[in-house]
């Protein structure tokens, strides 16, 4: 594959691979935000009876079935750096290719760094990655309701707000409904970033 692995930059935001060295630096974030992120976090729901229930897995666990589907070619997992520093992660998954050429993103970000444009930095790059590099059609972004300042990234970005989703994902210990917000590659002909820069003056 020509599009992985692969580093995408625009100022002082990065992405990069996740790799298994960046565990103290991941933990460290996580864990000072777990306030911050557990309303919008995956749970495992609890399974039928009779099943042992699911264990979470290690951050290496993580890292390597992470890294074993992006090279599989059905995800793109990154870390978000902000001017040299671990600040989150930003995850590609659920690449579809054949008549649909689609897949769809998820995010966190370090509270501390909320409200300067990082995240919607980090969006657009991949964004771009994705229509120009990977050849994806559509990319989607699914986000609980109640979930404002992750709702505000899209909507600065133009992506397009096409419907609820009930129940979709267990989020936070629940069945939790989500807005579905898309953007197709025709929509955005002269590339994300290049929207981002030309809107974040009158946005910030």
């Amino acid at each position: 594959m020509n599009f992985w692995p692969v580093t995408l930059m625009d100022g002082d935001v990065a992405l990069r691979p996740i790799k298994v060295r960046d565990q103290r630096a991941w933990r460290e974030v996580n864990q000072r935000n777990r306030d911050w992120l557990r309303p919008w976090e995956a749970t495992i729901p609890p399974p039928p009876p009779g099943v042992p229930p699911a264990r979470r897995p290690t951050y290496r666990q993580m890292v390597r079935h992470l890294r074993a589907e992006a090279h599989a070619g059905r995800m793109l997992p990154f870390v978000i750096e902000y001017r040299g520093r671990l600040v989150g992660q930003l995850t590609v998954a659920g690449i579809t290719w054949g008549s649909m050429c689609s897949a769809h993103v998820g995010y966190w970000v370090d509270e501390a760094v909320a409200g300067r444009g990082v995240m919607p930095t980090a969006v657009a790059l991949v964004v771009d990655h994705c229509f120009h590099r990977v050849g994806l059609h559509r990319v989607e972004v699914c986000i609980r309701p109640e979930n404002l300042p992750s709702r505000r990234v899209v909507e600065k970005l133009g992506f397009r707000e096409e419907g609820l989703r009930p129940g979709y994902l267990h989020i936070d210990g629940a069945w939790r409904d989500h807005l579905v917000y898309a953007l197709t590659a025709d929509e955005v002909p002269e590339g994300l970033v290049a929207r981002w820069h030309r809107r974040s003056p009158e946005i910030k």
